[in-house]
């Protein structure tokens, strides 16, 4: 905590006035925020607009709730303001979620702090974004096939996945899917957040043992950029310095990225609006969702989990503590090249966020430095329930040079 909680607000909300004409992470700033007593006093927090905080616009970056305000927040939110957060506003999205990249037909598209034109990632982008350029302390957004971790990897901040039901949600996903999750500079602000958001205190901190069992992701025949698997190289070694055993594992996605297809047009589906309503790239996906048999949808639901599980829930169970991939599979892109849904691009670029989400497993995504001036990460995932290690893993990695946070330029 700080001496003065408000000094932070005020300059978080200068940094807004002087940052965001240009990288347009919010969609509304509450210019009245106020610090309050408590274990996050002096700790700013920027929300996701697919998340209700009272008296604030409620979008989902859709001109079908353009006007929408909600009259009560969301649980984790109110745990935040509880814990004496400041919420200094709301963070763009692409249209209900459901894209990797931050446009929509309502507000400008959200750039990456790193450089104008390029996408912050998404859907949480403007809550990645946010945090990144000193914005906000720290920010929630959601994730369901990779929303936290995928803007995390490209703004170069620390984005946890926890666990399903280790965070109360309220979101529309008939999967079970999606959570509701941590942004932050540094794994130490992840971890507060987090503890605050799950009403679960974290552990005293002590060093973390040596001689894990880490599997890392063979990457050398998964079309992926030479820097994102560059990246995990690199963590590998660091981890294999730091006294942990390494071994590569298989990786495979195109099962798990078939089944999402289905899964999440099933989810779209399930939004209570005209169709006609929406934009024409979302349209035709709630369209697609509502034409599905409940057997398609299990089907599809059931493959996806299942080749998830080969991929990362057996490894974890036989042979391994935690797993270590690339977050993406590409680097950051220029904003007009975000691959459409389920392109091969699509697959290629989510290729290791997408079958942690199935496996239901919580992952974490650490900056892992940059590549031509833009960040890259690297994705560790535990076990079910097991946040506190993986967070501690994390913070050992983040403490490695060349790893870890790294101011952006013009950054507040």
């Amino acid at each position: 905590m700080t001496d003065d909680p408000q000094a932070v607000v005020r300059a978080h909300l200068a940094a807004i006035e002087r940052l965001d004409p240009r990288i347009h992470a919010y969609v509304h700033v509450d210019r009245n925020a106020r610090a309050a007593a408590g274990p996050m006093s002096g700790v700013t927090l920027a929300v996701k607009d697919n998340l209700p905080v009272a008296g604030m616009p409620w979008t989902d970056g859709s001109a079908v709730w353009r006007d929408r305000i909600a009259d009560a927040d969301t649980v984790p939110v109110a745990r935040a303001r509880a814990a004496g957060a400041a919420i200094l506003g709301k963070t763009n999205l692409p249209e209900l979620a459901a894209a990797v990249g931050c446009t929509n037909a309502i507000f400008p598209a959200t750039n990456n702090p790193w450089r104008a034109g390029v996408t912050p990632g998404g859907s949480s982008g403007g809550s990645a974004a946010a945090v990144a350029a000193g914005m906000a302390t720290v920010a929630m957004g959601t994730d369901m096939g990779g929303s936290i971790r995928i803007p995390a990897s490209c703004c170069g901040v620390v984005g946890l996945r926890p666990s399903p039901d280790r965070v109360p949600s309220e979101l529309v996903d008939p999967a079970g899917l999606s959570v509701i999750a941590p942004l932050g500079r540094t794994v130490a602000d992840v971890r507060l957040l987090f503890s605050v958001m799950a009403a679960s205190a974290a552990p005293a901190k002590s060093p973390i043992a040596k001689g894990l069992r880490i599997g890392v992701a063979d990457t050398t025949a998964l079309g992926m950029d030479a820097a994102c698997s560059d990246a995990c190289r690199r963590a590998a070694d660091a981890l294999e310095s730091a006294g942990h055993r390494v071994e590569r594992i298989a990786w495979e996605s195109e099962a798990v990225a078939a089944g999402y297809g289905v899964v999440r047009r099933a989810s779209m589906a399930s939004f209570p609006a005209d169709p006609q309503l929406f934009a024409p790239g979302i349209r035709k996906l709630v369209e697609q969702g509502r034409a599905l048999s409940a057997l398609d949808y299990f089907q599809a639901f059931e493959s996806a989990t299942g080749a998830a599980n080969q991929v990362v829930v057996k490894p974890l169970l036989a042979d391994f503590d935690l797993l270590l991939t690339p977050t993406l599979g590409l680097v950051p892109m220029p904003i007009e090249a975000v691959p459409p849904f389920l392109s091969e691009p699509y697959g290629r670029y989510i290729q290791f966020v997408l079958p942690v989400s199935f496996a239901h497993t919580p992952a974490v995504s650490v900056p892992a430095g940059l590549h031509d001036g833009l960040p890259v990460g690297v994705q560790l995932v535990a076990p079910s329930g097991r946040e506190w290690q993986l967070l501690a893993l994390a913070e050992q990695l983040e403490a490695v040079p060349g790893f870890g946070f790294q101011r952006p330029p013009d950054a507040a």
